[in-house]
């Protein structure tokens, strides 16, 4: 399946898959409540997305803002919403407007009522939807983000979309100022500021995952694999980065010594994801678990899916010489160092394995070698598969 996917790749251009974006909601009351309109995108997002549709993330989003030189936050016109839609490639936009009325003298400001009006725009057949609107009390904004998306998901996938009561329950209820606390850490522009407002967030709810997610990755780019774990262990399956959580937890648990817990990981995120990457870190945490036949499979399914990466071929190399397969050995370094010619720890393995010189126990030249792969593009697997299911 997965050559057959790599194969079709140079096709995909002909039909594209159906993509949603979701723009933040236009701001019609207090300035200060812009973290509203954007908290709604990001809730909306993360339901479509976990329910297997493809939705578009804020980073396209900004990028698309940027190009066309719009002011994040600023309310579009009809077609500056066209505009961007078409410049993403998507295939439907989602946008709309809130309003919030304060509350009575003397009550708390969450028990404000909030208004949700939303529209969506079929580019592709140029039509748009009905406006549809949502009404509840401030404190109730994770709830009313829920069920805009789950009736969103009524027009855009009738047939697919699960029962009300199921999907409302798939997305319990979150504290009013976590949320905040969230959308204020996405939108702050220093990383201080943001990882303080994520760890506020997390410390609010404790079963409010989005934030976690965020700070396990700020965790992971400084290094410090124990915390990244930690948190990156927290997010939960509704998560639409449940497996991203879990590719990059299987590499803090790889950095830590625990191979058999980056093992579990890595496969996990292999059945539901398969790629290179993935198989490749696999094969190099059953290599270190001295499961030799486990990661001699895995190392080939990464080789197979990209021939043209010399770690996959040193990789391979490297697992058979540890089995003392020093034939199989010999070509695959010879295939690394060929792809590298500068590769000077592959050209030393390389003549190891012409000699037959086995691994020596405690030797650092033997032990330990394997190299990892540290990107994950998730998204983009995504986008092929719905892209060779739609030339079906």
């Amino acid at each position: 399946m997965r050559r057959y996917l790599a194969a079709m790749a140079l096709f995909c251009g002909v039909l594209r898959a159906e993509t949603v974006l979701v723009l933040p909601f236009f701001n019609h009351s207090k300035p200060d409540l812009d973290w509203i309109g954007e908290s709604i995108s990001e809730s909306m997002h993360d339901s479509l997305a976990s329910e297997g549709l493809l939705v578009l993330d804020r980073a396209d989003r900004l990028e698309a803002y940027r190009r066309l030189s719009l002011r994040t936050g600023a309310e579009l016109t009809h077609a500056s919403v066209i505009k961007i839609g078409q410049s993403l490639d998507a295939s439907t936009v989602i946008y709309g407007y809130f309003e919030v009325t304060p509350p009575p003298a003397g009550k708390e400001a969450g028990a404000g009522s909030l208004q949700v009006s939303a529209r969506i725009l079929d580019l592709k057949h140029l039509r748009q939807f009905p406006e549809f609107t949502e009404v509840r009390a401030l404190q109730d904004l994770a709830p009313l983000e829920a069920h805009l998306a789950w009736r969103a998901l009524q027009y855009l996938n009738p047939k697919g979309a699960p029962d009300e009561q199921a999907f409302m329950r798939d997305r319990p209820r979150v504290r009013l100022d976590a949320v905040e606390s969230y959308i204020r850490g996405l939108l702050a522009q220093n990383p201080e500021q943001r990882q303080r407002f994520f760890a506020q967030a997390a410390r609010l709810d404790e079963h409010y995952s989005q934030p976690c997610f965020q700070l396990g990755m700020s965790y992971w780019v400084n290094k410090d694999y124990q915390a990244a774990a930690m948190w990156l262990a927290r997010v939960d399956r509704s998560n639409p980065h449940y497996l991203e959580a879990q590719f990059f937890l299987g590499l803090c648990w790889y950095s830590s010594g625990d191979f058999a817990g980056a093992e579990h990981a890595f496969q996990l995120v292999a059945s539901s994801v398969p790629l290179n990457e993935v198989y490749n870190n696999l094969g190099a945490a059953q290599n270190r678990l001295n499961n030799t036949a486990g990661a001699i499979a895995n190392f080939q399914k990464a080789l197979e899916g990209d021939s043209s990466d010399p770690d996959y071929h040193y990789n391979l190399g490297y697992a058979y010489w540890k089995a003392g397969k020093f034939a199989e050995a010999v070509t695959s370094l010879r295939s690394a160092v060929e792809r590298d010619p500068h590769d000077a720890e592959a050209t030393a393995l390389l003549g190891r394995a012409l000699k037959r010189d086995a691994p020596h126990p405690g030797d650092p030249r033997s032990e330990g070698r394997e190299r990892l792969k540290t990107n994950y593009d998730e998204a983009a697997y995504r986008q092929l598969q719905a892209e060779l299911q739609s030339q079906q």
